[in-house]
């Protein structure tokens, strides 16, 4: 159900932003960092929404990417003082082997 909220919510905001763009079509003066130049205001907008939206997935990127690397250590070293405890029989043995550390029910 979350990510039809989401899928809903992206729709509306796709319509709001081209109704935004058709109304704005006249020709605009845009300053570059090297230069001066006329765009359609149109295109200003859907350009401008665009790299919102690739610069935004490319922090979330980067952020997933920066997770799955914790995650990865972590289960490692969980791995690693599971071996430890059980070399010590100190590893309750109605502990599931999951990570998640709950007890299994008999």
């Amino acid at each position: 159900m979350r990510g039809q909220s989401y899928v809903i919510l992206a729709i509306i905001f796709v319509i709001i932003i081209a109704i935004f763009a058709v109304i704005n079509v006249e020709p605009v003066e845009v300053n570059y960092l090297f230069g001066i130049g006329q765009a359609p205001l149109i295109l200003v907008i859907l350009f401008s929404v665009l790299m919102g939206g690739v610069i935004t997935a490319a922090v979330n990127l980067i952020k997933i990417i920066h997770l799955q690397r914790e995650k990865r250590s972590l289960q490692h070293e969980n791995n690693q003082l599971k071996e430890t405890l059980k070399e010590h029989n100190l590893l309750d043995t109605n502990q599931d082997d999951s990570t998640d550390g709950r007890k299994t029910e008999t």
